[in-house]
């Protein structure tokens, strides 16, 4: 078997055996609803295993995008897709073999993490891989879905602006542009390049689905803030609310939840810390289920990844990492001055030992330290490190990601 670079020529045999792998056909752009999610990507960036009798039978690419990290950094984060084996090679070591090829391509362009969705939970692990965000789907009856006025002030005292409804066609431009704006003050948060949503790659808004798009104006009429929505035999489904500012959310969440012919509304997309739930008069107004993982994050530099991103207090902590993947082990010590961080390697006793799948998931602020000890995946060599690690790996919000790729 071979492991080979992808170019603009294999498409066709990437998308055909990546879909095999999966047992569907390939879809048409009509079929994706105006853009296949393979319209975006990066050929330059893909791998095939390919057999013996030169027949594809694994796939794996990654697309180029930018995450927000806390504290505001911006570092390129590839994002890993289309990864696929056929069932006819299963368990023969093709997915490990395209694994280990990506991770070394990755580290060769210099590139810190990369990130994923995971199909399945139990996979990606073992590659290095944790669950670094989540997201929850917020479902509210329509007699419970008033919203109570603030009691302290803040957002939802007055409107921060005003809503109108347009088609996704007339204002995709103006789409792209909030939601860049956005990703940019949120950690987790992802980029969603223009040729995503020039193709119309993905899912809704990004893609060209029918859509209605609650959008959100300043007081000088800037677009700060947008929720793209369908109504479905008087469920109202909502894709996500993307907004600049809490009192923008606010603004449009209201618009959403006062819809008449609505019976019941879905957040598809919520943030499992987030205000909402704490809005409604009926606290028990908003159920939540699905509360689930979504980004997963891969350090390929731990120095560097742990010097890219801001702190939430200052300290020292000697962390000692095991990547056994990749067959490496080291010592690295973490110096938070002023929430900017300084990282490198030390022969120091360590403070905390983990899995460098585990600290993927410490790594966005969206899992807590002492959770994974408390679980026994993380030991604490001494007294207070947990507690410190827990102060100093907090985010200064929620980490969450929206871009589904």
């Amino acid at each position: 078997m071979e492991i080979r670079s992808t170019t603009d020529a294999d498409l066709e045999a990437f998308v055909d055996t990546l879909y095999a792998a999966f047992g569907e056909a390939p879809g048409t752009a009509a079929e994706d609803g105006g853009g296949a999610l393979w319209s975006a990507y990066e050929m330059d960036r893909g791998l095939l295993a390919v057999a013996e009798d030169g027949r594809p039978v694994g796939t794996a690419g990654a697309y180029s995008f930018e995450l927000t990290l806390p504290g505001g950094a911006v570092v390129p984060a590839p994002g890993v897709t289309g990864v696929g084996v056929l069932a006819s090679h299963r368990r023969r070591g093709v997915l490990t073999a395209m694994m280990r090829r990506q991770l070394e391509s990755l580290r060769e362009r210099g590139e810190v993490l990369s990130v994923l969705l995971a199909s399945e939970a139990v996979i990606y692990r073992r590659f290095g891989y944790g669950p670094a965000t989540y997201t929850a789907r917020l479902t509210v009856p329509g007699h419970r879905k008033a919203l109570a006025a603030p009691r302290a002030g803040g957002p939802g005292t007055a409107p921060a602006g005003s809503v109108e409804i347009r088609r996704r066609a007339e204002c995709v431009d103006a789409l792209e542009e909030v939601y860049d704006r956005y990703r940019r003050a949120q950690p987790g948060a992802l980029s969603r390049p223009h040729r995503w949503w020039a193709a119309g790659a993905g899912q809704p808004p990004v893609s060209r689905a029918p859509r209605l798009v609650a959008l959100h104006r300043d007081a000088d009429g800037v677009p700060d803030g947008y929720a793209t929505y369908l109504m479905d035999a008087r469920k109202l489904t909502v894709d996500e609310v993307v907004a600049v500012s809490d009192a923008v959310y606010t603004d449009l969440a209201r618009f959403l939840l006062g819809h008449d012919l609505a019976e019941t509304v879905v957040f598809r997309h919520v943030p499992t810390g987030h205000p909402l739930r704490w809005q409604f008069t009926d606290f028990r107004a908003g159920e939540v289920t699905g509360d689930t993982d979504w980004l997963w994050v891969r350090l390929l530099d731990v120095a560097g990844a742990l010097s890219a991103r801001g702190w939430g207090a200052d300290g020292e902590l000697v962390l000692e990492v095991d990547d056994p993947f990749l067959g490496e082990r080291g010592r690295y010590l973490l110096s938070v001055r002023d929430g900017k961080g300084v990282c490198g390697l030390t022969e120091r006793a360590p403070d905390l030992s983990l899995d460098v799948s585990d600290l993927g998931s410490l790594y966005l602020g969206g899992t807590v330290p002492s959770t994974l000890v408390r679980a026994g995946h993380v030991r604490e060599h001494r007294a207070g490190a947990a507690a410190l690690a827990d102060a100093v790996f907090r985010s200064e919000r929620e980490p969450h990601c929206l871009h589904w790729f």
